[in-house]
């Protein structure tokens, strides 16, 4: 219990710190650059594998199920608002954490044990501007993107299955797609990515920043960040649904 205060206390500190350095001082321009190419671009085969088999695998799975009662008709609406709400969002992100958490903790992990951050504060530079608000702008630019591609790639899986194993056409899946999904699908999972990607950055660094009695701390504080990244992610989302239920029957 006191570890996990220790926990959220130190991260409401760096998130303090984050937001006040933002806004003030130097921006480092290209380091926010190279981290968009090292999160974003250099997750995008990970992230489009795993949403097309998520969508090929729903779909099969919807068709089987619903073939015995004469509904495959509904797949395509089914399976357009779960990943759209649900399966997107959510997939993208805990890949995005396996990946980005991992990497994160232990580059600023190995950079604490190497003493690289006493000699940014020694140069009179801010750890916090150059190193930690870098990566969390760069999650916060692109898992949005990310998961508006694995959107439409999931939904191209379900397509193929669809058309494919479950005799569907083709144009009656995208068009039952297109006409059954609505704006508000879309936006309650595109909401949601901007609070994952705060609770994949900020533990990553926190937990890298934290490092102390050498390597072996390391490994330690990268397990540790993709373990608490993907729980606040999948229990982050049942409160953000429930958010934007709320939200939705208020507008």
């Amino acid at each position: 219990m006191l570890e996990m205060l220790h926990f959220l206390g130190g991260l409401g500190l760096l998130m303090r710190d984050v937001v006040k350095e933002l806004f003030t001082g130097r921006f480092y321009w290209k380091l926010l650059v190279e981290q968009i190419y090292q999160i974003g671009m250099r997750s995008m085969p990970l992230i489009l594998i795993t949403a097309i088999s998520i969508g090929m695998v729903m779909s099969l799975q919807f068709g089987l199920g619903l073939e015995k009662f004469g509904g495959k008709l509904y797949i395509p609406k089914l399976l357009a608002v779960t990943i759209l709400r649900e399966m997107g969002p959510v997939f993208t992100s805990l890949m995005l954490a396996a990946r980005v958490s991992a990497g994160i903790a232990s580059e600023i992990g190995s950079m604490v044990v190497t003493q690289q951050i006493d000699a940014i504060r020694a140069l009179g530079t801010s750890p916090i501007r150059k190193i930690v608000i870098p990566r969390v702008l760069a999650c916060l630019i692109t898992l949005p993107i990310l998961v508006s591609f694995a959107n439409v790639v999931g939904n191209l899986g379900g397509l193929i299955v669809g058309a494919v194993e479950l005799n569907l056409d083709p144009q009656f899946y995208l068009l039952k797609v297109l006409t059954t999904s609505s704006i508000q699908d879309y936006l309650s999972g595109f909401g949601k990515t901007f609070f994952f990607s705060i609770f994949i950055s900020v533990p990553a660094c926190y937990f890298g920043l934290t490092v102390k009695n050498g390597t072996k701390e390391v490994g330690i504080a990268t397990t540790k960040a993709v373990v608490v990244s993907s729980i606040m992610i999948v229990v982050g989302d049942f409160f953000l649904s429930k958010l934007f239920w709320i939200v939705e029957k208020m507008i």
